[in-house]
Parts: structure tokens; sequence; C-alpha cells
């Protein structure tokens, strides 16, 4: 029986080999591989002493040979492949452990040229680790060190691997190469513009691929009957919440996880102040601007406490000790902020199951795509970036400075309400939010139900174009002073006569923000 072995990671190899070479296995290993072996004071065959041929272009050729495939591929109940393998001189190899060049850990070291990581794509081991997976049923591949014990266990008190164990592996090495593949895609893919001075487009493919790494299992799903995990995009983490530090609080669940991320995308939109935004299932309920950011979380918290109430809190700003103590009076779950003082931990101390989160780049964003799972398929989007095509003034009276500073403040906050969407906006706070509703007065109702005298002066955005005039007949009724909505209604003048007549200012952007996930 023969192995062959050629790790980059050789974590437990040499005990691997030992035990395995004390039941009687002859060991063929490459390179660094083979040294680590042999200095751990075991027999090894080289490769080139198998192929007769002998490693060159700097190590890019060694395994490319008919003598090491022919040894992993051929069929050993096959008298035709017994046949030709007799006549060339091909012997079995049975066991073949590797795994790749580090081409992921080179990928993501700080500086690193694009050269390095072109000469860490491995291409002998995923050639050698698909022959042998592909014939599981003669050949046991590991490709994870995880896998030795379970391996050597079964040598060991049976002289080889069970099927259902070759199988498992098998699917291992598929999922193994399928993953290094498309790390490599991806890499090239954002590097194409600097390579090329083209960026390549992944809706413009035929067929896309992602992967990701499981951060960790999860207690439950969206609820305790469904099973759930986190999984993380290979690459840069920066301002997202794979990214983010856990000070202090119980394990995130599924829908902490999806509320944050919500929390985290809105406050983005918001960096010029001290910006609180609060979100509670996946829509805004407060957010508030102010000079400090306790100003801020106090306005938020003012604008509708009941919401608030178990919910999540985003700050573009470090938490202070003013923040903290009224973050304390009631009960979060989880608080994202960039830092926390140490007098705003030792006060968040006192609610040991609330959630700190630590996310240094908080602010940060970038483009890329979004993916929704439908059944039977996958819906890919590019991110909405974008906040407006346009500020059109639309009505005879132009809003005022101040009015124009709270319609941009509805806008962003509308852009992350899920629709059919109205919010209403005042002093830079969210008075008032009307989330996915089936038609568009009822959102305004419910603002106008909710934010009561709080309306009265204060602006309003629609995610979408009015279809009908009501919803500015209820604005106008209400206080609204201004309005941004998209315009593109076949029936807009209808609502600009009523804003006119009512004197409300009337902006139109150019650009919806329909938001249904």
């Amino acid at each position: 029986m023969r192995a062959l072995i050629s790790v980059s990671d050789k974590t437990g190899i040499v005990d691997f080999a030992k035990r395995i070479a004390a039941c009687g296995w002859d060991i063929i290993s490459t390179g660094g591989t083979a040294k680590a072996l042999r200095e751990g004071g075991l027999d090894v065959k080289d490769v080139s002493d198998i192929t007769g041929f002998p490693e060159c272009l700097d190590g890019r050729v060694k395994t490319l040979h008919p003598l090491i495939h022919g040894g992993i591929l051929n069929i050993r109940n096959n008298p035709k492949h017994q046949e030709e393998c007799k006549k060339l001189g091909i012997e079995n190899i049975d066991l073949l452990v590797i795994n790749l060049y580090p081409f992921k850990k080179t990928m993501l070291k700080p500086g690193v040229s694009f050269q390095e990581c072109i000469e860490n794509i491995d291409i002998g081991g995923p050639t050698m680790l698909r022959s042998a997976a592909k014939n599981f049923n003669d050949v046991t591949v590991v490709v994870d060190p995880k896998d030795y014990e379970t391996v050597l266990t079964e040598i060991e008190q049976n002289g080889g691997t069970s099927y259902e164990t070759r199988y498992h592996l098998a699917l291992k090495v598929f999922t193994t190469t399928a993953n290094y593949d498309t790390m490599i895609s991806d890499f090239l893919r954002r590097q194409s513009v600097e390579q090329t001075q083209n960026k390549e487009d992944l809706l413009a493919q035929n067929t896309v691929t992602f992967t990701y790494e499981k951060v960790q299992d999860l207690r439950y799903g969206e609820n305790p009957h469904q099973r759930a995990a986190f999984y993380k995009e290979i690459g840069e983490d920066k301002g997202t919440l794979v990214g983010a530090e856990q000070l202090q609080g119980k394990e995130l669940s599924y829908n902490n996880i999806n509320d944050t991320n919500g929390a985290i995308e809105m406050l983005k939109e918001y960096t010029d102040e001290p910006t609180i935004v609060a979100v509670k299932h996946a829509n805004p309920c407060g957010i508030a601007s102010d000079k400090t950011i306790a100003e801020a979380y106090h306005k938020a918290y003012e604008a509708d406490p009941t919401s608030i109430f178990g919910g999540i809190v985003a700050s573009n700003r470090p938490i202070d000790k003013d923040t903290a103590e009224q973050m304390v009076k009631i009960f979060l779950e989880v608080v994202v902020a960039p830092d926390f003082t140490d007098e705003a931990k030792e006060v968040l101390s006192a609610k040991p199951n609330l959630r700190l989160l630590k996310l240094d780049d908080i602010l940060y964003s970038d483009n890329g795509f979004e993916l929704k799972k439908v059944l039977g398929g996958m819906l890919v989007t590019e991110r909405d970036t974008k906040l407006y095509n346009k500020l059109e003034v639309v009505t005879n009276r132009k809003p005022t400075d101040k009015e124009m500073e709270d319609l941009l403040f509805a806008w962003k906050a509308v852009k992350h309400t899920k629709s059919n969407a109205i919010s209403v906006a005042k002093d830079k706070c969210l008075v008032a939010n009307g989330p996915g509703q089936v038609n568009r007065i009822w959102p305004m109702e419910n603002c106008i139900e909710h934010g009561g005298e709080k309306c009265q002066g204060a602006v309003m955005a629609s995610d979408a174009f009015f279809p009908f005039d009501d919803v500015c007949t209820a604005a106008a009724k209400a206080g609204i002073t201004a309005v941004i909505q998209p315009g593109g209604s076949i029936r807009d003048a209808d609502s600009i006569k009523v804003c006119n007549d009512n004197n409300i200012a009337m902006i139109f952007t150019g650009m919806r923000h329909f938001k249904h996930a």
C-alpha cells in the first residue's frame, strides 16, 4: 500500500506518517513535506524517484505525470486498467494526503503583490485531489487535517477505510477545490481594473459562483424550529458585521445579525454628524443626528420610546458614559459602535446580556452585490449605494434650508425602510415611520397616528411616487411642510396641485428605493 503526502499545512503530518508507516505503508512525498518527514525519522521516496523526472520550473511541475495520476485513477477491479498499469509500470497510490498552497492566506496579507498571489495558486494539488476523489471507490483522499484521526483509526483497526468514509472525504475534496477556485476567481475579478483597466462584470457572466466560510453555528434561525449558521465572505471584512469585535453579551442570534446588519447599512448614510440609528425587525424605529452622540440617542429614543424597546442601536461615534447611562434604562438587544469608553463599558456591564459590538470602520462602504435565494434559483443585484439622480423643486414654493436638510435626512431613512414606506422627520430626527404596507396611503396614516403632533412642521419622504393625491392630502392635514419623492407618476400633477394649494414644497429625486427584503 502506498501513500502520497504533500501538504502546505504540516500540522500533525509527521505523526500521521509514522502511524501509516507502522502499518506497513510506503510513503511518497515532495519538497518541503518530504524534508519534514525525513527530519521526523521516516523513510520517504521523492515523487521524482517514481516518475524519473525532476521537479522543474521552480516547482511548478512535479506531480503532473502519468505514473502519479495513473496510480491514483486506475480502477482496481477493471482488468483493462490493470493490464495497462502493468504494461506501463504504474503502481497504485492508495492514500492521498494533500492540502493546498495557502492562496487565501497570501491574498489577505497586507501589501501582497499580485504576482505573489498568482504563484500561490496550486495546480498539481487540486489535480491530484480531484483524481483521488473521482476514484474514491479505491482511493482514500484527505484534504483536512481534522480527518487524520478518523483515517488512521480505520487503517489501524481494519487495514483500510470504509466506503462511507471515502465517500465523505471525496465530497469534502470537491467542496474544498470548488471553494479554492472560487476564491481565485473572486480575487481576479476584484483585481481586474488594476490589471487590465476593465472591470469584470459579475452580472454579465452566464454562471456565477460564490464562496463563504462559516463564522459560527447559531442557536436557531429566524424562528426556534429552524436551524441556522452564519457565514462570511472571504476577503475584506472592513465595515461589516463579521469584522466586529463582541465586547460583552450573549451570542448573537440569526435575527440579531440580520437586524444589526440593517442598522449598519442605514448608519452608513449618515456620515457628517453624530448619529444614532435604532432598528426593530429590520426597519428603522429611531434615527437622529445632533452635536453629541448622547443628544442624538436622546432624540432617537424620545421620537419612539415604545418601538426602540428590545431593538438594535447603531452609533457612528464612540459610546460615552452619558449615552450608556441612557441606554441601560431600557432593554436593548445589541449596541454597535466604533468604540466604547471604559466608563461606558462599566455602565453597560450592568446589562450582562446586552451585546456590545465594536466595529472600527463602521462607516466604510463599497460597491458589491446583494444575493437572495429563491426556490430553484438566486437573485443577484447591485447594492443600492446611490441616493438620488436630481433634486428638482416641482412646486411653487422651494423648501427652506432647514427643510432641505430634513428632507435629505428623511430620504436616507425611507431608503432603508421596507416598501411601501413613508418616513417623517423634523430637526434631523425620524419622528414617525410607516414601513411595509401594500398601498401608499396606509404608511402615511401610520405615521400620522404614531407621530401625532410631532408631524406638525415636519417633512415627509416616500420611497416611490404617488399614484394618487391622497398621501399629499393626508400630509397637508397632518401639518407636513415639505415632501421628497421620486416622481414619475402619470398623475404627478395631482399631487403637485395639492402641495401648491397647501403651501407645501415638493422635491423630485428621479430615483426610487423599493426595499422588499
